[in-house]
């Protein structure tokens, strides 16, 4: 979509935040778990956060590569100001490397090609949405950690125009980041990939654990609302017993008022090894979390 008061493109550094200097010129980024120890010249996992000089500079700050006016429900969040308008923004970049990633366009786009993008502040953005009849801003598309800095000073115009804010994420990211971002966020539908370290080690080169501690510092600590996703790959993470202890942990840490959302996979990016996942799979998923007591259940990609 068009936002008629983008800015020229400009040739500022943005710097990074949520870093650390270490000998030798290296950075230590700890925006997210993984800690990069980043060279002088170098970018790290996201491929977005660039050390040069000594300096961890944002490489998309002010450059969205994607702005849409989306039904909220495509998020999705279907408990929070349902049938509004969302203005949804995202870059390139992740810090996560799914083999099966349904937007590779963005996860995995170049960085570089940000440079050729026109720069929007983040109240011509604020201001767009209010233009467009929106209720809410949403970070969204790829994975909005790796552009925190760009997705705080959006949230804090967005909050003085009355506007909600919300974030689609893997929910991988540190807790430091976290106390910083997640305060400004209203509501939120994290990714949980799979529930076991295993999966997310092979398939995702990542880990378990700081997903569940961002959702419960989400949920519980800032009491902020919460709906999880899960893309049900077959033969992946579709084990009767993973999808139980995924429940159970969910019952138990976030409440049974917590919507869910089981979406079937599509063959993406490197992974082809898994057949589409057959909509009755997602359906039986669905009534086994409706059985234990869940009581807003959702299938979706079927």
């Amino acid at each position: 979509m068009t936002v008629n008061t983008r800015m020229p493109k400009l040739d500022t550094e943005y710097p990074a935040r949520w870093s650390e200097s270490e000998s030798g010129g290296a950075v230590r980024c700890t925006l997210c778990p993984r800690n990069c120890r980043i060279q002088p010249g170098c970018a790290g996992y996201c491929a977005v956060r660039e050390n040069r000089d000594g300096r961890l500079i944002s490489l998309v700050y002010g450059k969205p590569a994607a702005i849409q006016n989306d039904p909220i429900e495509k998020k999705p969040l279907f408990h929070f100001l349902p049938g509004t308008r969302t203005f949804s923004i995202g870059t390139f970049g992740c810090n996560l490397g799914c083999l099966f990633c349904q937007n590779s366009s963005l996860s995995r786009g170049s960085a570089r090609s940000a440079e050729e993008l026109s720069f929007y502040p983040p109240d011509v953005l604020a201001e767009a949405a209010l233009m467009h009849g929106c209720k809410s801003i949403a970070f969204t598309y790829n994975e909005p950690t790796v552009w925190a800095e760009y997705a705080v000073d959006i949230a804090k115009e967005a909050k003085k125009r009355g506007l909600a804010v919300l974030l689609v994420s893997n929910g991988y990211i540190s807790r430091a980041a976290a106390e910083e971002l997640y305060p400004l966020i209203d509501a939120a539908n994290i990714d949980v990939k799979a529930f076991t370290e295993d999966f997310y080690r092979t398939m995702c080169a990542g880990s378990l654990k700081p997903v569940m501690d961002a959702c419960v510092f989400f949920k519980k600590e800032l009491k902020r609302h919460l709906e999880l996703t899960q893309l049900i790959i077959p033969g992946k993470n579709d084990a009767e017993e993973d999808i139980n202890r995924f429940l159970d942990w969910t019952a138990d840490a976030l409440g049974l008022d917590t919507p869910l959302h089981f979406t079937a996979y599509f063959p993406a990016w490197r992974y082809h090894e898994s057949p589409p996942t057959p909509p009755a799979l997602i359906r039986k998923i669905c009534e086994r979390a409706v059985r234990r007591g869940f009581r807003f259940v959702h299938p979706g990609n079927i």
